[in-house]
């Protein structure tokens, strides 16, 4: 606030209602302090250029410069629990196979062949394999990257095996999650991340959880844009009106620790501030969905007097997911049961980490398409406390004419929900491609995570290209 004029400052203005923490406060199992937190920053309110959204020239100088500089979750560890297990992970051009090459060691390899470049595994691929072997002329590598077997070598001298070694990104583990790198200059994970959000990721022990359901769709729409769909809960009273009678929405919080991770809390069980006086707190139990909880476990309880739909919802989802996954939450807090938590891990990463709601998302740009996105979809489940494995869900790939309620295991509000986020997107692109505004106007609270994204992408575009070095990347001796 400026004390002479009484005004408020760019960035200090917020919804005139309850805000999230004070929401949080009346829990009857409170918050965590990392949750009972804010860590806003106000960042300029300048437009963001549309050209990055629509220029094929701006998405060439991501690869050249973002993609091969950051950090990127590639796949979960129970997806190669075993030795000789591998996933294959692509991002535009570039592409990977990660492979648990020991019992506690995991690598990442250029999944190209050094003889004439053919991929050793197809893209989209995961399975089995006590060695990579090329298709087309056989040259084999062990799993550490060493060179297993090279056919007819008499006419080969001149290629020594020392100079045969895959390349390799490098790896860092965390959370369940197994991470790459392209740059072997590049920070570590930890100081990637930051002492603050690398804290938060630790205490949702997602080491914990396991994918249950995978879907994966694409869209028509920059890779940028579509990420940005869904890094606010402004857009939640139109695009989403069915729940905005039992979830805050232009109330929420949102925090940014550094360039590579902010994060917003939605809360659930209240009413969207936009209709206080609308509905009492029988009806936010009676209009409550969204996705594993929809149904409330079949029964929508009836309030007593001067009972709080949230606190009510909180019991019983506590019962109901310690029940329905064999899992022990007494533990766990109010607001992680119930709120919507979005991480986003730049560039393309994002956690919902809470037990509500508890998903991936993953958006990688189409190489082909500056204005094409592959989105996935992942959801989490607890480990059962009795020490079973669950099976990992294999993904499931929709065609463009599908929705995302056709998804088998797919709840269907929550499908009907990213139906709603999706469709947006095909007028989006088009509409930024006929503007002759050159620019986006972002809020300066409610939209921060879109300004901090973009600030870093401008971040990494501002550096020099940046390409794999095949030097640096042969770590063996072969």
């Amino acid at each position: 606030m400026n004390v002479e004029t009484g005004t408020l400052q760019p960035g200090q203005a917020r919804c005139p209602a309850e805000t999230t923490q004070e929401i949080i406060a009346r829990d009857k199992v409170p918050a965590p302090a990392w949750a009972a937190s804010e860590s806003y920053e106000y960042l300029g309110s300048e437009d963001v250029s549309k050209e990055r959204y629509t220029d094929a020239d701006f998405a060439k100088g991501e690869f050249a410069r973002l993609w091969t500089r950051t950090w990127q979750m590639a796949c979960r560890e129970e997806h190669i629990p075993e030795v000789g297990d591998y996933y294959v992970y692509d991002v535009g051009s570039y592409s990977f196979v990660v492979v648990r090459s020991g019992e506690d060691e995991i690598r990442a390899h250029f999944n190209s062949c050094l003889h004439r470049g053919t991929k050793l595994k197809p893209s989209g691929t995961a399975g089995f394999a006590m060695s990579l072997k090329c298709p087309f002329h056989g040259w084999d590598w062990n799993l550490d990257g060493s060179l297993k077997n090279l056919p007819e070598k008499w006419d080969f001298a001149h290629a020594t095996r020392r100079k045969m070694c895959l390349p390799e990104a490098r790896v860092a583990r965390l959370g369940g999650f197994v991470w790459i790198n392209m740059d072997p200059d590049a920070p570590s994970l930890e100081d990637y991340l930051g002492e603050a959000a690398l804290a938060h990721l630790k205490a949702w022990k997602l080491e914990d959880r396991y994918i249950y359901l995978h879907v994966q769709k694409s869209y028509p729409a920059n890779w940028k844009l579509t990420m940005e769909a869904f890094m606010e809960a402004y857009h939640v009273g139109d695009t989403h009106p069915q729940v905005a009678p039992a979830n805050g929405d232009v109330n929420s919080q949102y925090d940014v620790y550094g360039k590579h991770v902010d994060r917003f809390i939605s809360t659930l069980g209240v009413v969207s501030p936009k209709l206080y006086g609308k509905y009492t707190e029988q009806d936010i139990i009676e209009n409550f969905t969204l996705g594993d909880s929809s149904s409330l476990g079949g029964s929508k309880p009836q309030l007593k007097e001067g009972e709080r739909a949230r606190q009510v919802m909180a019991d019983m989802f506590r019962d109901m997911f310690e029940t329905a996954t064999n899992t022990d939450l007494s533990h766990v807090s109010d607001t992680e049961l119930l709120d919507t938590y979005s991480y986003t891990f730049f560039p393309n990463l994002f956690l919902f980490p809470g037990i509500s709601l508890p998903m991936i998302y993953r958006f990688r740009p189409d190489a082909r398409d500056h204005r094409r996105t592959i989105y996935e979809v992942m959801f989490m489940r607890p480990l059962p406390k009795d020490g079973s494995v669950p099976e990992t869900a294999e993904v499931e790939i929709l065609a463009d004419n599908q929705s995302f309620m056709e998804a088998k295991g797919m709840d269907p509000g929550f499908g009907n929900i990213l139906d709603q986020d999706t469709d947006n997107l095909y007028a989006q692109q088009e509409g930024l491609e006929a503007s002759a505004k050159p620019g986006l106007t972002l809020a300066d609270y409610q939209e921060i995570r879109i300004r901090n994204f973009e600030r870093t992408v401008d971040h990494y575009m501002a550096m020099e290209p940046k390409f794999p070095d095949w030097e640096k990347l042969q770590r063996h001796e072969c």
